[in-house]
């Protein structure tokens, strides 16, 4: 009985420390997201792409078809929203964070920008992976 004991305690324990950890890691990635936000609407966009994974192989999905790479990523983003009016204000509305594997997460949202060039509204799911101890976007899919 003390053993069964010893390893349901065991269990319990184990399970509210991966509990800890995955809720840490949403926690984190969260605070990117957030940091994001206050970026854009400042029209930091180079502020905004600390979030993302500094590599030519970022990948970014969106009506363009696919971006490779960090520096081109920005560069459409400039040429996009090459003013305050057109970067507006952003706010995500994240509706779920999903762990894929260890040291993996997409999220799936939206997107919402208030502009004087008119507003913009859009959904996204992006791919966060813990690289160098930092979570950083390594795949985005925007519409």
């Amino acid at each position: 009985m003390k053993k069964m004991l010893f390893l349901f305690a065991t269990i319990l324990l184990l399970s509210s420390c991966v509990t800890s950890t995955e809720e840490q890691d949403k926690k984190d990635i969260l605070a990117i997201l957030d940091l994001q936000q206050i970026a854009w609407s400042k029209h930091d966009l180079e502020g905004f792409m600390q979030g993302y994974w500094k590599s030519d192989s970022l990948k970014f999905y969106g009506s363009n078809g696919v971006t490779l790479g960090w520096n081109k990523t920005l560069a459409n983003y400039k040429r996009g929203y090459p003013t305050p009016d057109h970067s507006g204000t952003l706010q995500f509305k994240i509706n779920d964070i999903s762990k894929i594997n260890e040291g993996a997460y997409f999220v799936m949202g939206e997107f919402h920008l208030t502009r004087n060039v008119g507003n913009a509204n859009g959904i996204f799911m992006i791919i966060f992976k813990k690289i160098n101890g930092e979570w950083k976007i390594i795949a985005d899919t925007s519409a």
